[in-house]
């Protein structure tokens, strides 16, 4: 289990031309190396009159699925480059292909290498890139008293609240990385001269993208 991964939440397309030769990257989160071969085939039929269409994807916590094709350019300079910028940066469960409009001039290894690596960083560019955090959903129950305590271990670590209840009692779910799970409960128990009680809910992760947090279930 990865307590931290990058991936792409928005893909986005970038485009640079190299001695007349255009090249076109589209980027897209893939959750299967199924929904990876869909998006390269739906790129082939967009982009049919290219010379070729390169392409990349990397899906799995451990790249289980992890591919890339030259699509007939020479060999290693397209595909691997690719490959190796997705490695660079980090990021996990992600398809890019790179659609190149041949524009007459040869470009040779290098400058075919220098292409495609950087049409894939503008494509990056362009698209939205979290970080996604393993997380534990808490549940906790309080009486009035502890509450103002919890808020304040909760500020003090910025552990976002999920959703909260008010009755007798105050119950509070909060979202706490998986790494601070003893602290956070330390503390709580600490705040709370041990009258709050706490409950792990579930596993999940989560980001915060533009100052709102969003939890996934991969």
């Amino acid at each position: 289990m990865l307590e931290k991964y990058k991936t792409v939440y928005e893909g986005g397309e970038g485009e640079i031309v190299e001695k007349k030769s255009r090249f076109i990257a589209t980027v897209r989160p893939v959750k299967t190396e199924e929904e990876a071969l869909a998006f390269i085939e739906e790129m082939k039929k967009k982009y049919w009159d290219a010379r070729h269409n390169c392409y990349v994807y990397s899906v799995g916590k451990n790249r289980e699925y992890t591919r890339c094709s030259d699509d007939g350019e020479p060999s290693g300079t397209a595909g691997r480059p690719m490959l190796d910028v997705i490695l660079g940066e980090d990021i996990y469960n992600v398809a890019a292909v790179v659609t190149r409009y041949f524009g007459g001039i040869l470009l040779g290894t290098g400058g075919l290498v220098r292409a495609y690596s950087r049409s894939l960083q503008e494509g990056l560019a362009a698209s939205t890139v979290i970080e996604k955090t393993y997380g534990i959903s808490m549940e906790v129950v309080t009486d009035y008293t502890g509450i103002g305590k919890i808020q304040y271990i909760a500020g003090e670590q910025k552990l976002p609240i999920l959703d909260s209840e008010y009755t007798d009692r105050v119950v509070l779910h909060l979202l706490v990385p998986a790494d601070q799970i003893a602290f956070v409960e330390k503390a709580i128990t600490e705040g709370t001269n041990g009258r709050a009680k706490m409950k792990k809910e579930k596993d999940l992760y989560y980001s915060v993208i533009d100052g709102e947090v969003k939890v996934f279930t991969d």
